[in-house]
């Protein structure tokens, strides 16, 4: 078998959703030619998901949106999965910022979870869908690519870089879905002292006892668990506070090695 037919079989195998990602999919020979193309199909869902959550996502609801019957969009899309690992694909396809050879890895990294976080923010529904396997497609690996940009000049072997970059993208999605919960409760209406239980202060400090909550006790009462004494705060914002921690246990990871040397 020649090489380009044994790719060829082993492409073939791709699933439908990431074989469209990387421009491999069949357009369909029949139904409606020209008037629709999975950019637009994407990009339509995408606009009801940002708009109504992923809930209100249905062939039939986009289909309807784009004037076309729900079989119109499976000669284009085969199923609702391959949809939805499409929208990420689109999310994904982000410009980042050029490399900055005076940016030391530390920044690079904060850059890439600032980055991660304004994903959740922007699009609530990204973290509705769960995650199956390692990234795939064009786009998402592109984000691989630039995660490991962050690490390329220091002294890692390639397990220890791809272990930062899950490292980094875990922490990135758990402060991404945390705000994301919060931007969502401000715009349903709560306040930010609700949201921080500064509200409930003074219930929890006659509800909560030393002897039931031994160590939140003292942490309630100083007034540090519900932002009492916010501008006596030294920490700053906690999940800058906890990258820098993350951060310093990769700086610290990196001098033991140097040692070790």
């Amino acid at each position: 078998m020649k090489d380009n037919e044994k790719l060829d079989n082993e492409l073939e195998g791709l699933p439908p959703g990431i074989a469209i990602s990387w421009g491999l999919g069949k357009q369909p020979q029949r139904g409606p030619k020209r008037e629709l193309s999975i950019k637009q199909i994407v990009v339509a869902a995408i606009n009801i998901a940002d708009k109504e959550g992923l809930a209100a996502l249905s062939m039939n609801r986009l289909a309807s949106s784009l004037g076309f019957t729900p079989m119109s969009l499976y000669r284009y899309i085969p199923s609702k999965d391959d949809l939805l690992l499409l929208m990420q694909e689109e999310i994904y396809d982000i410009d980042y910022p050029q490399e900055e050879v005076e940016t030391d890895w530390r920044e690079k990294m904060r850059q890439y979870v600032r980055i991660c976080i304004k994903v959740f923010r922007d699009h609530p529904w990204f973290s509705d869908i769960p995650i199956t396997s390692v990234p795939l497609t064009p786009n998402q690996l592109k984000w691989v690519d630039m995660a490991l940009r962050t690490t390329r000049n220091l002294a890692l072997n390639d397990d220890e870089k791809m272990s930062i970059v899950l490292l980094l993208s875990g922490y990135a999605r758990w402060c991404g879905i945390i705000t994301k919960d919060m931007d969502m409760a401000i715009q349903t209406g709560k306040r930010p002292s609700e949201i921080s239980g500064l509200d409930y202060s003074m219930s929890l400090k006659k509800l909560v006892t030393q002897d039931r909550f031994p160590d939140l006790y003292p942490v309630l009462m100083s007034g540090a668990y519900t932002e009492e004494n916010e501008d006596a705060n030294d920490i700053g914002n906690d999940f800058d506070f906890g990258l820098e921690r993350i951060l310093d246990g990769i700086e610290h990871y990196l001098l033991l090695k140097k040692m070790e040397k």
